[in-house]
């Protein structure tokens, strides 16, 4: 019931939206409304600035798109049609006195929930922020702003971001576009699928455990979670925490980059931001691999995966040999990776939702254990986590002298009942926590070397599999190249839901 009252309030916007398709009808060429919201954002881009496309006639494919493909999906929950077209006859108008708004000149975009959006109002998936509406925008926010993008509306996620399963008591769940019946991952789930659903170019979104990577893979698109520093975040807490990124999410890798080259760079309200504009991330991918070395994961240690992941994963070997790469098979002793992911998870949710002891009745389960968890935490666990920590680190990065990238499944599973709040159960071995089914990811995770979902292949039921590569500290450029030249060999990534 509550899912129906969602799709008929989210009807009521689309329609909004509807009303301005007809002011730009006479502007449209012969281009039909799916070729341009299937477009890639850097062609997009391309033929706005070149005066083929308008940021107007833009615009209102997307909002048609919605229109027509949201109420199956619940994506995108928060639509400011009228605002958006408002911003795209401005950004036309610029174009037409020859200013250039930036790399992102006319492109729409929507925001995760999650990052603050002034005057559009952003509720974290949570009853009690249901009618919250900021004063001022997420970094993340203000520079695709800043970069000429114009903001549609925000998309789903988790309740505050806890679990990579997109549901929450605000707006229901998102689903899967290519099986209504399953789940689309999560926290960046709303924009993955509206980046699935041709609903949006590029998307932000943001990553602890998993939440870019994991929604990109079970969705067939590609999700960065960069380096701790590469994306600066503000406002944050802890602004010298490290295991939450923010980060860039498109149907292609170029896209990826082209979004990551606008939100990347210095900021001083971010003390660990890294000292490098973002401009490095605009040159060409193109890379020989001839002779790279990449480690091939087995099973992380004993990690359970559905047969039907590693089928896929492991399918795609013969791809990166074509490449010229050197694969073998080695991982790093992720030993330790486990507890401190959750001791620092549990201390971060202390840290940033101390207001949520006040409101424990509105808060689920889930998180009420990570908050009684980090309340019970001591110094010394936390030092001894900090120990454990660097010492993985370390073991990471000799390992990785030895070879460039390490290659692995994104999550364990593949997408599953969207009715499920958590995978209990892999190959018969019991679950014990609600997100123990994404080690593969939160592993990763806790080393904060940067990380890429791309499409990998399909399971027998057409259920999307992402491949992880990871790269070296800070080495988001090399991990583009190398995922670009997969993508562009593979051509998985081409094949789109067929309700979209």
């Amino acid at each position: 019931m509550q899912e129906e009252k969602i799709s008929r309030r989210q009807a009521a916007r689309v329609a909004t939206a509807a009303a301005f398709t007809g002011v730009v009808a006479a502007q449209k060429g012969n281009m039909p409304g799916s070729d341009i919201c299937f477009m890639t954002a850097t062609e997009m881009a391309r033929r706005i600035r070149s005066k083929d496309l308008s940021a107007v006639e833009v615009m209102s494919a997307h909002l048609r798109q919605i229109e027509r493909v949201n109420p199956k999906v619940n994506a995108i929950v928060t639509l400011v049609a009228d605002q958006a077209m408002e911003q795209a006859r401005k950004t036309d108008e610029a174009g037409a006195r020859g200013q250039w708004l930036g790399p992102l000149h006319g492109l729409p975009v929507a925001h995760k929930d999650l990052h603050d959006t002034k005057g559009i109002r952003t509720t974290y998936g949570s009853p009690i922020f249901k009618d919250h509406v900021p004063t001022q925008d997420a970094l993340i926010v203000e520079r695709i702003r800043k970069a000429g993008a114009i903001t549609i509306g925000k998309t789903n996620t988790p309740e505050f971001g806890a679990g990579s399963q997109t549901f929450n008591p605000v707006f229901g769940a998102t689903h899967n576009p290519y099986d209504l019946s399953k789940t689309c991952g999560g926290s960046s789930g709303g924009a993955a699928v509206s980046l699935a659903c041709g609903m949006i170019p590029i998307a932000d979104g943001s990553d602890m455990g998993g939440s870019l990577r994991n929604p990109a893979s079970f969705c067939n698109v590609v999700g960065l979670r960069p380096a701790p520093g590469r994306v600066p975040s503000w406002p944050s807490g802890d602004g010298w925490a490290t295991l939450s990124v923010e980060g860039p999410m498109g149907r292609t890798v170029a896209d990826v980059a082209l979004l990551l080259s606008a939100i990347a760079g210095p900021d001083d309200r971010s003390p660990i931001s890294i000292d490098e504009p973002g401009s490095i991330f605009a040159r060409p991918l193109g890379r020989d691999f001839k002779g790279v070395r990449v480690a091939w994961a087995k099973d992380l240690g004993g990690l359970p995966f559905d047969p039907r992941v590693k089928q896929v994963v492991d399918g795609q070997r013969k791809a990166f040999e074509a490449l010229g790469c050197i694969v073998e098979d080695a991982e790093p002793d992720f030993s330790g990776a486990d507890e401190v992911f959750k001791r620092f998870r549990a201390w971060s949710y202390t840290m940033s939702r101390s207001e949520l002891q006040a409101h424990r009745d509105l808060v689920k389960d889930t998180i009420l254990e990570e908050l009684d968890a980090g309340a019970r935490l001591t110094g010394p666990q936390l030092g001894e986590a900090a120990v454990k920590r660097t010492q993985l680190y370390h073991r990471v990065r000799v390992f990785l002298e030895r070879y460039e990238f390490f290659a692995l499944p994104v999550t364990q599973v593949p997408p599953f009942d969207v009715n499920d709040p958590y995978v209990k159960q892999i190959q018969n071995i019991k679950i014990a926590h609600y997100i123990d089914w994404m080690k593969s990811c939160y592993y990763i995770s806790v080393v904060g070397n940067p990380a890429i979902s791309v499409p990998a292949g399909f399971t027998p039921e057409g259920l999307p599999v992402g491949l992880q590569i990871v790269g070296r500290q800070r080495a988001e450029w090399s991990l583009l190249q190398l995922a670009h030249a997969f993508e562009q060999a593979t051509g998985v990534g081409s094949r789109r839901p067929t309700i979209a």
